[in-house]
């Protein structure tokens, strides 16, 4: 296994229109080859920014890699920059490989 995160450091006054474009975007995720399952993560704010992460799980970290350089990956980023303003700084991506899983009760 292996999860992608980017995490987004979205300043307070943007978070619903940041929270809006990802409920309303298209996700081209469920038929790509080894894709797991995405949340969308909020977190704490702090001075005015709030912590935002993408938490996606695939099957391999080469599955992963091949969405990255398919059409579909470019077509579902392709209006990124049109919320730049909503961000302090740009999305940090972090990529790990799953080393260990417990699974609780009815998984």
């Amino acid at each position: 296994m292996y999860i992608a995160m980017n995490r987004f450091s979205v300043l307070k006054d943007h978070a619903a229109d940041f929270e809006a474009v990802w409920a309303s975007r298209e996700s081209r995720l469920k038929d790509q080859p080894g894709f797991v399952e995405f949340q969308m993560l909020k977190g704490p704010e702090d001075n005015g920014v709030i912590l935002y992460a993408s938490h996606t799980v695939w099957r391999s970290v080469e599955e992963f890699e091949a969405w990255t350089q398919s059409q579909s990956f470019r077509d579902a980023h392709k209006d990124g920059g049109k919320t730049r303003h909503m961000y302090e700084g740009g999305p940090r991506f972090e990529g790990f490989h799953v080393i260990q899983e417990v699974d609780g009760e009815g998984r």
